[in-house]
C-alpha cells in the first residue's frame, strides 16, 4: 500500500475548471485501486502557522501499488481531461510514503 499526500494550489478564477477535472479524476482512481481517504479544502483560519502560499486542497490517497497508481496516471480517459487540470492548477506538492 503506497500514500500520497497532495498539496494543491489553483490558479485564481480557475477553482470550477479544477473541480470538473476532479469529478472525472476521482471516481476512476477505484478502478485502480484508488481511494481519497481524506479531500479537504482548508481555510486560511485552520493555518497555525505557514510562510508559503496556502493549498486550495489536501488530499491524502491511497492505492495498492505504484503500478495501480502508473496505471491511473496514465489511463487514456483521464488523459482526456487533463487539459482542465493543465488550465486550473498552478502547482501541486506530493509526497509519497509507506505507512509504519
Amino acid at each position: 500500500m503506497i500514500y500520497i499526500t497532495m498539496l494543491i494550489f489553483v490558479k485564481e478564477g480557475k477553482e470550477d475548471t479544477f473541480l470538473e477535472f476532479e469529478s472525472h479524476a476521482i471516481p476512476l482512481m477505484e478502478k485502480y485501486t484508488g481511494k481519497i481517504i481524506y479531500r479537504i479544502r482548508p481555510s486560511k483560519e485552520a493555518f497555525i502557522s505557514g510562510e508559503e502560499e496556502l493549498p486550495y486542497e489536501i488530499h491524502f490517497i491511497s492505492f495498492e501499488s505504484d503500478k495501480d497508481l502508473n496505471n491511473f496516471m496514465n489511463d487514456d480517459s483521464r488523459l482526456k481531461f487533463i487539459h482542465l487540470k493543465n488550465e486550473s492548477i498552478k502547482s501541486t506538492i506530493l509526497v509519497k510514503g509507506e505507512k509504519m
